[in-house]
């Protein structure tokens, strides 16, 4: 009995043994046989660069990984299912794959995602508006408008573009959303082809609309220029008798003493160019300017109390450098020394009759005084001289179309200072034939000074600048006549805030 028992026990034991047995063996080969394993790449799409750092994750959910630097992920004993793959980056499109795990299968799957404004469209093509196709007499300052838009609502980067039929210049002007643009500067009696490019902060590619044509009005036939200061620079400007002025020069070039030619149909100027100062030629509304000197500058002891004079036919141009005088051709060669002053002084200021028979000369020292003015004839002998051995400043040289008469001015004070301030300065009429002088500012009101003066084209008047002796106050420019009448003479008021007039 007791052996029956025992066994009967040790068969219990047994079994129960092998029962823990067997499935304690069996688990890990089950779980095994139930999953696989996901693999992948996430690139750019259309550049097959890869990404790292994209989120990888699974619906049902399982697990998240995020891809290395070769953008390349995996995901281990995922179990069987059919899954949603999910590839997630900021600045990308989310980008899906469907996936079947199979038993113990390994399934690879690419990701290409795409940049977030992938599907942003460009702004649309602008159209043109103002000024009309072809229009006529646009005036300098236009306003260039039109219509344009983004069917994203980006915001929007206009380049405006405009040439001309004239030379190479390039007008080139930016807005952002902005649909209207103000161009001031346009040149007289040019045609214009306009164009807008529109670019959006997505897309890279710029929308050209057509090119638009216009004209601007004609240049006005204004005779009277004159200089004012803007911003501290010399600026010449054009008038006509209404006064309408027209700006010729850059406020941001220093730009002085004009002399017009009317067989030129040009300007002559002095500006600056780098440390020294030359003489420049312009067309009457300020366009084609360009450089004549160039080897030998103008120079003297102050160069804004410096002239030139062109010949009447327009062909040369005589202008001093400190004690000599030279001519040059209105193109820049045949640069020549006409004369040199016998005692070192500095000439100043010329003058040349229509004939070019006589030259008139304003020499002065170092400090503007010790003032001769003299003519010269076509050898440079000195044919009379006008005004010397006196105190004070002088200059302001012209001679009439006859040659019978030079026109200048000069401090009758006689007085004399470092800051060259002159304290009644006078107009002169010198007769050449008689050697007589008239004084033409008999009318001049008290502590004021007229300087700069410049026959008008009849002669029967002379056009000068007038201001306060006190050397700051605002000058301005006036017409007196020539000849007395019997109340004196007329001084009349003509540009207001303006120096080196020349009439033509």
């Amino acid at each position: 009995m007791k052996t029956t028992k025992i066994s009967y026990y040790l068969r219990q034991v047994v079994g129960l043994s092998l029962i823990v047995l067997l499935f304690g063996c069996s688990e890990d080969p089950i779980e095994n046989f139930e999953t696989g394993t996901l693999t992948g790449i996430v690139v750019i799409s259309g550049s097959n660069v890869p990404l790292e750092n994209v989120k990888i994750s699974t619906n049902p959910s399982f697990s998240t990984v995020f891809t290395d630097e070769n953008g390349e992920f995996i995901i281990e004993q995922i179990p069987i299912e059919q899954y949603s793959v999910q590839a997630e980056l900021e600045g990308y499109l989310s980008a899906f794959e469907g996936v079947e795990i199979t038993t113990g299968s390994t399934v690879n799957v690419v990701f290409e995602m795409e940049v977030e404004t992938a599907n942003n469209r460009p702004p649309v093509t602008p159209i043109l508006v103002t000024p009309a196709e072809n229009a006529s007499d646009v005036a300098l300052d236009a306003q260039l408008v039109w219509i344009g838009s983004d069917p994203d609502e980006d915001d929007i980067t206009y380049t405006i573009e405009l040439r001309n039929n004239f030379d190479d210049e390039l007008l080139s002007f930016t807005t952002v959303n902005d649909t209207i643009l103000d161009v001031t500067g346009l040149r007289f009696g040019i045609r214009y082809f306009w164009q807008v490019g529109a670019q959006d902060t997505v897309n890279e590619d710029v929308i050209q609309s057509e090119v638009g044509v216009f004209e601007t009005i004609s240049a006005p036939q204004n005779r009277h220029v004159f200089v004012r200061k803007v911003n501290g620079n010399n600026v010449i400007f054009s008038t006509d008798t209404e006064g309408n002025v027209l700006q010729l020069t850059s406020s941001s070039i220093n730009s002085f003493r004009p002399r017009q030619n009317t067989i030129a149909d040009k300007i002559a100027f002095l500006s600056n160019n780098g440390s020294e100062t030359h003489i420049f030629t312009m067309d009457l509304d300020g366009s084609n300017k360009q450089q004549i000197t160039s080897l030998v500058p103008v120079n003297g002891f102050d160069l804004e109390e410096i002239d030139i004079a062109w010949t009447q036919n327009g062909g040369r141009i005589l202008y001093p450098n400190f004690d000599r005088l030279y001519s040059i051709n209105v193109d820049g060669t045949g640069l020549e020394e006409v004369y040199q002053t016998i005692d070192g002084s500095l000439i100043t200021e010329v003058s040349i009759s229509a004939d070019e028979s006589v030259t008139a000369i304003k020499t002065n020292n170092l400090s503007g005084y010790n003032v001769s003015i003299f003519t010269i004839d076509s050898s440079g002998s000195i044919i009379e001289n006008i005004l010397n051995g006196v105190n004070g400043a002088a200059g302001g040289l012209d001679i009439s179309v006859d040659n019978q008469k030079v026109l200048y001015w000069y401090d009758v004070s006689g007085f004399e200072s470092s800051n060259y301030r002159q304290l009644d300065s006078r107009i002169f009429l010198y007769e050449r034939a008689s050697g007589l002088t008239n004084d033409l500012s008999d009318d001049k009101q008290a502590g004021t000074n007229d300087f700069d003066c410049r026959f008008t084209p009849n002669e029967a008047e002379v056009i000068f600048t007038n201001s306060s002796n006190d050397g700051v106050s605002q000058k301005n420019i006036l017409i007196t006549d020539v000849d007395p009448v019997d109340v004196g003479f007329d001084r009349l008021v003509f540009i207001e805030d303006g120096i080196m007039p020349d009439f033509e």
